[in-house]
């Protein structure tokens, strides 16, 4: 039965890209032949080419009419080249676009109407994830990968302890961190269970938090009547919790007078702590694992998901998502198109995934789970995961580094702080528009 809807499936999106080729004029109903799908096609990105050198060939090679030619980017430069590649009218045909600058670049990407391409038929072949691509106008990007925020923990501190499983919900991490913290005879912590509750030597901070918001219902940027607007200071309308209860559970963790206190600023970065033994609980990017590995061969560790909210309806934790989008500035509209809609489709996109060690956004290839120890929590995470319209990541770490260290400072009530980051996301939506 497993295979039979998955089979289906492919079926399914492989008709729905047939109907949105038809519709783009890529593919001539009743003609002999392919016309127009031909020449080449320049497509950047960050990844390095040795990376999909292989999967670039082979798609390559199955399609004879037309070329992809990759070219590497600096992911410190990437935004700034495109930007000045796409004005000067020398940009590429296809880009692999990150999340965070889909709100960027929604007036430079060729957009798919809804018609050739239906919202139901994309949801039906991505995974939820895969959902920032989509506009009011249509498709901004294909998902190709889903990196999911997950927990890893260290096993040896947990097996000291006798914990025998990971928490499952924030109440049970809640009870387990007071047994994993450590402290030395001058009441300095010498081993942590969690970093949380501040900012700057926290890796990661934005997108546990974000992960908390969502995981209240709150999608922090939503589309209203045409425009981007925050939702951080609507907690009536989007969350079952208050934000400013979620803050203060978040900060909570830095306060030397709760159970709970774990972390403060005088600590090394959460990532390196964790690769020293000296942390329980690391909430990091599944892209993350090959780094920790290096980073300590030799310790102990796995995965599990991210802790939920008790009874809560649904999972949530924070991705970065990658797609591949069209520029509007295309010479090669109808070739760039067809190429987009294969990568998606096709071979590549397992390929892609693989090569960046992530989880693809296709749900028929979620559903074919690797058996090693890491990757099924990440295709599970992958499932569930959500990302937001980010207008900025660098001034929205600064928005959310301020709305901490506001509360942290007593400089604000968690009410006032949470007011204070919406006002300033809605001057930067403002701003990007």
């Amino acid at each position: 039965m497993k295979n039979f809807q998955v089979i289906i499936t492919i079926i399914f999106i492989a008709a729905a890209v047939f109907g949105l080729l038809v519709f783009s004029g890529a593919i001539k109903i009743g003609s002999s032949g392919t016309k127009g799908v031909q020449g080449t096609v320049v497509l950047w990105g960050t990844v390095k080419t040795q990376s999909i050198a292989t999967a670039l060939d082979d798609f390559n090679s199955a399609n004879k009419t037309f070329t992809v030619k990759y070219v590497q980017k600096d992911p410190a430069t990437f935004d700034q080249d495109l930007l000045e590649a796409l004005a000067s009218g020398q940009g590429p045909d296809l880009f692999f676009l990150p999340d965070d600058l889909v709100f960027h670049y929604s007036n430079k990407i060729y957009t798919i109407p809804y018609q050739s391409y239906p919202l139901t038929s994309f949801k039906n072949a991505f995974a939820g994830a895969g959902e920032v691509f989509l506009s009011s106008n249509g498709v901004l990007a294909f998902p190709m990968t889903i990196d999911p925020l997950v927990m890893y923990y260290n096993r040896g501190m947990l097996n000291s302890n006798s914990i025998i499983y990971p928490p499952k919900t924030w109440d049970e991490f809640q009870g387990l961190v007071p047994l994993l913290t450590k402290k030395d005879e001058s009441g300095k912590i010498a081993k942590s269970a969690v970093a949380l509750g501040q900012f700057s030597n926290i890796t990661n901070a934005k997108s546990i938090i974000s992960t908390l918001f969502m995981q209240a219902g709150n999608p922090i940027i939503a589309e209203k009547n045409g425009s981007f607007v925050s939702t951080l200071n609507s907690n009536a309308s989007y969350s079952t919790i208050q934000l400013d209860s979620i803050l203060n559970f978040f900060t909570s963790f830095a306060d030397p007078s709760k159970d709970v206190y774990s972390w403060n600023k005088g600590l090394p970065n959460s990532s390196d702590y964790f690769s020293s033994d000296n942390l329980a609980f690391y909430f990091g990017y599944a892209s993350e694992l090959q780094n920790l590995i290096n980073k300590n061969p030799n310790q102990d560790f796995l995965a599990a998901p991210i802790p939920q909210i008790k009874n809560s309806n649904f999972k949530t934790t924070a991705a970065k998502v990658t797609g591949i989008a069209i520029s509007s500035r295309s010479t090669n509209i109808t070739t760039a198109f067809t190429v987009a809609s294969l990568m998606a489709t096709g071979d590549f996109a397992s390929k892609f995934a693989n090569a960046l060690l992530v989880a693809p956004a296709r749900r028929d290839l979620l559903s074919a789970k690797p058996t090693d120890a890491f990757f099924p929590i990440f295709y599970n995470s992958a499932l569930y995961a959500k990302s937001w319209l980010d207008p900025s990541p660098n001034d929205t770490d600064n928005i959310f580094r301020n709305m901490v260290e506001n509360i942290l400072s007593g400089s604000m009530s968690t009410v006032d702080s949470v007011k204070d980051a919406s006002d300033k996301l809605y001057l930067l939506l403002a701003k990007y528009k």
